[in-house]
């Protein structure tokens, strides 16, 4: 059975790695899939763009809008959503999976980075799903999905990285006050993240080489886990902090051999488990 067939996932960072995984899953089913993005124009280090995704979608089974937008401008967004709605009649998912990184101590940090992290992590989560809440409520099963960490406030996961880690847990913040807030209303918000590391091209190519690569696991892992999670009762589903390994096994995954991206390889734990 197709469970998002003609639903309307709005996805921010879906024109590579996690969010088009998350997207390819949907349009597997027959969704609409709006990929929320800035990336026109292949980056030298990072391919795909809102274009390529937009064709891998619709090859997938889905269709497709490509809308280029920056989430830190309100009227961006603004307009995304607009179109959205225009384009597929409605919006039935959210996934607030756009985010920035630097992995730098204090000291190292500049300001224009911290900016940067709180402007699209945080704040371009907060905005997105503000914007796309009057559409949310008019649907018959709707979800938010942040992908940003559990809330383990330990001072482990803020001393190496702390202005990184107060904008990836902003985003947890939003899970643990907009469950509890749209809880009446019916509108589940969760939070997801990856027990081991996913081997995405920022990995490769930005923060860990072929070594950590070869130790990751492949993004379909948590498209899986994503979809698992939409598709289930918003009303009953609402305010988790989940793992993606922990919802596959609730479905009955067993064995995650076939997710590595090196098989027979341990998988390298994530930085925040």
């Amino acid at each position: 059975m197709s469970k998002l067939a003609g639903k309307t996932l709005f996805i921010t960072g879906a024109s590579r790695g996690i969010g088009k995984a998350i997207a390819l899953r949907a349009a597997r089913d027959g969704a609409n899939i709006a990929i929320v993005s800035k990336t026109t124009e292949p980056h030298p280090k990072l391919p795909g763009t809102i274009f390529t995704a937009a064709e891998e979608i619709e090859a997938a089974g889905g269709k497709a809008l490509p809308l280029a937008v920056d989430i830190r401008l309100d009227e961006a967004v603004e307009g995304a959503v607009e179109r959205t709605v225009a384009t597929f009649g409605g919006i039935d998912v959210v996934v607030n999976n756009a985010s920035a990184i630097h992995l730098t101590g204090t000291l190292q940090t500049p300001m224009k980075r911290y900016d940067l992290m709180h402007a699209i992590n945080t704040r371009g989560t907060f905005l997105v799903s503000k914007l796309c809440l009057p559409h949310l409520l008019k649907a018959a099963n709707p979800h938010i999905l942040n992908l940003s960490p559990p809330l383990n406030m330990e001072a482990r996961w803020f001393a190496p990285h702390v202005a990184y880690t107060m904008a990836k847990f902003g985003m947890s913040m939003c899970v643990l006050g907009m469950a509890e807030e749209l809880r009446r209303q019916g509108v589940g918000v969760n939070a997801l993240w990856p027990r081991t590391i996913i081997g995405t091209a920022a990995v490769q190519n930005l923060l860990g080489g072929d070594e950590l690569m070869k130790r990751s696991r492949r993004p379909d892992i948590m498209g899986d886990a994503a979809y698992a999670i939409v598709t289930r009762d918003s009303r009953s589903c609402t305010g988790n902090f989940f793992i993606d390994e922990d919802v596959l096994r609730a479905e009955g995954v067993m064995s995650f051999d076939a997710y590595a991206v090196t098989p027979g390889t341990a998988p390298a734990p994530d930085f925040f488990i």
